[in-house]
């Protein structure tokens, strides 16, 4: 088995195991979890692919570099929206805080 099946089979494992986890759970932070495992497969299959010619595929590492900074940002923006409710300030004027 070379490399190259070993990142390919890693990966899709990733995929289906968050895949799994993101159906099953009703938490918000454990699904936030479960789709960077999957982002994490995507990535593992993508640099498999890359290294499957002579002279690897530049085009897709650029690529893997700049999904790894999307779902960083993606999973910041999702944390935030996950937080409780009483760390915001209040929106309208006469509401009023719990």
């Amino acid at each position: 088995m070379s490399s190259i099946t070993l990142y390919l089979l890693g990966g899709i494992g990733l995929c289906v195991l968050g895949l799994h986890a993101l159906l099953l759970q009703r938490n918000a932070l454990r699904q936030i979890i479960a789709v960077n495992v999957m982002g994490s497969g995507v990535f593992m299959v993508m640099v498999a692919l890359a290294s499957r010619s002579t002279p690897t595929d530049p085009v897709l590492q650029a690529l893997v570099v700049t999904g790894l900074v999307v779902a960083a940002s993606a999973t910041a923006f999702a944390l935030r929206l996950a937080a409780p409710q009483r760390d915001r300030p209040p929106s309208a004027p006469g509401r009023k805080r719990p």
